[in-house]
């Protein structure tokens, strides 16, 4: 058990009974009452963001966690298949763990899966950027970039996303996964 002299960016604890990472935390000594810790923390599972207050001192359970490297190989009904990079094992995990991430994966592309004492998958990261080829859009305009007008396009995952005009069907692009925003176009 560790309490709240431990506390740290990253930490992974769990709180209620699910596993949270402390994004943000504060120690705070008023002149009356005892002290206490404001924290920011990040539910693991779900992605929900809250605010609590601990008393300074209070115990906590503090969860080891091991990033394991995956290649992503297909999607199936039960959820996306994985293959261990090192044991070529395969396994099967529910879409929910990626969460919108799981829109702007390709086949080969690698992931991090986090995972507790007891084997237990806490939750799965993707690529923060991705590049993806652009299946459909309409024409695009020669020339036409002094504005910042956007037009929807389909990429070869099937994920909608706004693009500047001047893209093309076929050009290669830069996508942030975590905003699943257009962020360049890529030479080919």
């Amino acid at each position: 058990m560790a309490d709240t002299s431990d506390f740290r960016n990253g930490l992974i604890i769990k709180f209620k009974g699910d596993p949270y990472v402390i994004v943000e935390f504060l120690h705070v000594k008023p002149g009356k009452g005892g002290a206490f810790v404001r924290t920011t923390l990040k539910n693991m599972r779900t992605g929900k963001v809250l605010e609590n207050t601990f008393r300074s001192g209070e115990s906590v359970e503090v969860i080891r966690v091991e990033r394991r490297k995956y290649q992503f190989l297909y999607k199936e009904s039960a959820g996306l298949v994985l293959m261990d990079n090192e044991t070529y094992e395969q396994i099967t995990v529910p879409e929910v763990h990626f969460g919108e991430g799981v829109n702007y994966l390709k086949e080969g592309e690698e992931v991090e899966l986090l995972v507790d004492n007891n084997d237990q998958i806490i939750s799965a990261e993707v690529p923060i950027f991705v590049t993806l080829k652009v299946k459909e859009t309409e024409p695009g305009f020669k020339g036409d970039t002094a504005n910042t007008a956007l037009k929807p396009a389909i990429l070869e995952t099937g994920a909608k996303v706004q693009v500047p005009l001047f893209i093309n069907e076929g050009d290669v692009l830069k996508i942030d996964t975590r905003t699943g925003g257009y962020v360049e176009r890529v030479k080919n």
